[in-house]
């Protein structure tokens, strides 16, 4: 089993990976159907590592919106008939960049800095 800290760095990778990836602007993005599957992919990836934290670590870190989180994990897996492009590009510009911010912090933390 995966340990909270693993997790957590799982989710910084699905963020550098998108990153990486995703264009600057919302009508490229809308465009790139590749674009598209490899950020939700991602976005699944950070649902996933966030829905297998110890409940324990979800509570001593409540400035991260992990219910929010796991809740976009479901509607990407689920209810992949329902994904909407701009509600995907608004996750990519307003809600990774703090969670990148938090995640860090985080690490940062517990590696005793």
């Amino acid at each position: 089993m995966r340990s909270d800290r693993e997790r957590l760095l799982d989710i910084q990778e699905a963020i550098g990976k998108i990153e990486q990836h995703t264009s600057s602007d919302i009508e490229a993005f809308a465009d790139d159907e590749m674009q598209q599957v490899w950020v939700i992919h991602h976005l699944r990836i950070v649902g996933e590592a966030a829905y297998g934290l110890s409940q324990q670590f979800r509570a001593r870190h409540p400035q991260i919106p992990w219910e929010q989180i796991i809740g976009m994990r479901h509607v990407l897996v689920h209810g992949y008939f329902e994904i909407d492009p701009d509600i995907v590009w608004a996750v990519i510009e307003k809600d990774l960049p703090p969670l990148k911010s938090a995640s860090e912090a985080i690490l940062h933390q517990s590696n005793g800095a």
